[in-house]
């Protein structure tokens, strides 16, 4: 069953701190729903509620990922996977809003997960959470595909998805942005990424979206 389509959400913006390569510029933070025939594949889910060292570091101002995905017009009742990208913490902080619902993530970042400084632990391990770990490349629905591709973190995942209008590549991390991925020095992440010529490509920190010339 061939996915409908792959539609962004902005779940927040955040003013980067002094300890970020981009200090003080402000930048966005996306997630994605993948539109399928069995249901949302939501990539991602923003920032979460309550984490002091987030809110003074980062200043985010979020929207709660029901409420996007409901403006949207879609339901958030019939979100029936999460793939996280990575669990850093404005990647994963409303996990919890989907109690039980099978959460894919590489096994590599779960072993990190719960190391200090990596993530918000409680965002990431809850009593509901139900976490399907992958060790590199799997498709987890038809036509909706992982794919392993660290670099900004041990265990950053990328999302492939075969719609009717050919192939959309959600970055997520891998770059952080429309301009370093298309023309920054490449690891072999991103020179795998580049190598599938995507007709659509998104990215989890910059709006742009980049467009394979037919």
């Amino acid at each position: 069953m061939t996915p409908d389509d792959v539609i962004p959400l902005h779940l927040a913006d955040v003013t980067y701190p002094d300890s970020h390569p981009l200090a003080g510029q402000e930048g966005p933070v996306l997630a994605f729903a993948i539109r399928h025939a069995d249901g949302i594949v939501l990539v991602d889910t923003g920032i979460g509620e309550g984490n002091e060292w987030v809110d003074e570091n980062y200043r985010p101002r979020s929207r709660d990922v029901r409420d996007a995905l409901s403006a949207a017009m879609l339901d958030p009742k019939n979100v029936r996977v999460i793939v996280n990208s990575h669990l850093h913490f404005d990647h994963c902080g409303q996990n919890r809003g989907f109690p039980d619902v099978p959460i894919y993530v590489q096994q590599a970042e779960l072993d990190l997960a719960l190391r200090e400084g990596h993530t918000v632990v409680e965002w990431v391990d809850f009593p509901s959470a139900r976490y399907e770990p992958v060790d590199g490349d799997r498709e987890i629905v038809d036509g909706v595909s992982v794919l392993g591709t660290p670099g900004h973190t041990p265990g950053h995942q990328s999302v492939t998805v075969r719609t009717g209008d050919g192939l959309v590549l959600i970055v997520a991390q891998a770059a952080q942005d429309a301009r370093s991925f298309a023309t920054g020095p490449a690891d072999a992440s991103i020179e795998r990424l580049r190598a599938l010529n995507a007709d659509r490509i998104h990215f989890s920190h910059d709006r742009a979206v980049l467009r394979r010339r037919k």
